[in-house]
């Protein structure tokens, strides 16, 4: 499988909501993130739990692959970019997508009936010219399980 080169964070600021992050990327794109389940799970968020100013004083890290608030407390890029993934509900790319149908040796039919699909939506997501829901990216890992 080819090797994925993940976006790198330019510029973060917190966002409008509570422990939401405007996260700008160096692909140019922008996306608003809830980080809010991550903060609330991992003891090491406890100080941004207690503290919004502290949680307002995030910044990018040195080379673009974290953000920081405190020596102690950071949260890495590959992290929030698969965070903004889902939230904007896309849960797999269309390269993605393409590199499971070809590693299963699928024909667009074949990889269309595995799925329950037709061919034209499989070529469709392949494509990029629809986004994948999150039921049928489920589906490829399912059908990769052994």
């Amino acid at each position: 499988m080819p090797r994925t080169v993940l976006p790198r964070v330019v510029a973060v600021a917190p966002g409008e909501g509570t422990m939401t992050l405007q996260i700008r990327w160096d692909t140019g794109k922008e996306s608003l993130i809830d980080i809010s389940g991550m903060i609330q799970s991992f003891r090491v968020y406890t100080p941004l739990r207690q503290s919004p100013e502290l949680f307002r004083q995030v910044r990018a890290g040195e080379h673009g692959s974290d953000i920081v608030w405190t020596d102690e407390i950071d949260m890495a890029a590959d992290t929030l970019w698969r965070l903004a993934q889902e939230q904007a509900g896309e849960t797999m790319t269309s390269d993605a997508f393409r590199h499971w149908r070809k590693r299963k040796a699928y024909t667009l039919d074949e990889a269309a009936r595995a799925l329950g699909l037709s061919r034209r939506m499989v070529a469709y997501y392949e494509k990029g010219d629809r986004r994948i829901p999150r039921v049928v990216a489920l589906a490829t890992r399912a059908l990769d399980a052994p």
